[in-house]
């Protein structure tokens, strides 16, 4: 008779393994870059981790987890920091959403420098708390196409502003400024074939005071880097 083998215990998914590499690596990564900062803000590394543990408890997608719940998490954070917890109301809302809007709004900066620059301003304008183009916005669009349309080597940034959000946004206006923004591009794509990658969807961040419907409005600037030349 035979020497008695018990079964061999089935290990981790495969995936499982590159999944903690990649986690280990991530961590490291930020590890280092706090160790190698100028500045040691333990605000800021706080901040930090807590957006890694919104994101890792969320699986990175927006609208699992109540603004209420990453907040706590923030301040669960700063607790182990010795830090008291935010005070400011503007600052412990959705960080994470004000990591995505701050990529839109330095996306491809660096390459525009020096540049030369067309503003459009007031392009289309909307209803308190909406980011559907109004007829009269389209009707200005449609005159101005022919002048917006980005060439070769040109940008065509399209900024959108907000400070009038209620509740179809839930009262967040850099949704309603960015939302305005996508409404302006999308028109340009669909309508008169603007070509998607010239064309840059951006939200602003703080509204001016006191401008009124100045703040319900979408800018565009027509942006054409001087170290480029229009060949076509």
């Amino acid at each position: 008779m035979g020497e008695f083998k018990p079964p061999k215990k089935a290990g981790p998914p495969a995936y499982m393994v590159s999944f903690c590499d990649m986690m280990t690596l991530i961590l490291t990564f930020f590890i280092l870059l706090v160790s190698m900062a100028k500045e040691r803000n333990a605000g800021l590394i706080a901040k930090g981790l807590g957006s890694f543990i919104v994101a890792i408890k969320t699986h990175g997608l927006d609208g699992i987890m109540s603004g209420q719940d990453k907040a706590e998490i923030f301040d669960n954070v700063r607790r182990k920091f010795n830090l008291p917890e935010e005070q400011d109301p503007e600052r412990r809302t959705d960080h994470l959403e004000a990591s995505n809007l701050e990529l839109i709004k330095s996306k491809l900066i660096e390459s525009l420098k020096p540049h030369d620059e067309l503003p459009y301003p007031r392009v289309a304008e909307f209803l308190a708390d909406s980011a559907e183009l109004t007829p009269s916005a389209l009707v200005f669009m449609d005159r101005l196409a022919p002048s917006l349309e980005p060439k070769y080597g040109q940008l065509l940034l399209i900024e959108g502003h907000a400070d009038d959000a209620a509740s179809s946004f839930l009262g967040n206006n850099q949704h309603l400024a960015i939302a305005r923004a996508h409404a302006v591009r999308e028109h340009l794509i669909e309508e008169y074939g603007f070509a998607p990658d010239r064309l840059e969807a951006r939200a602003w961040f703080v509204e001016l005071d006191g401008e009124g419907q100045n703040n319900q409005t979408v800018d565009i600037r027509l942006v054409t880097p001087a170290s480029r030349t229009l060949n076509r």
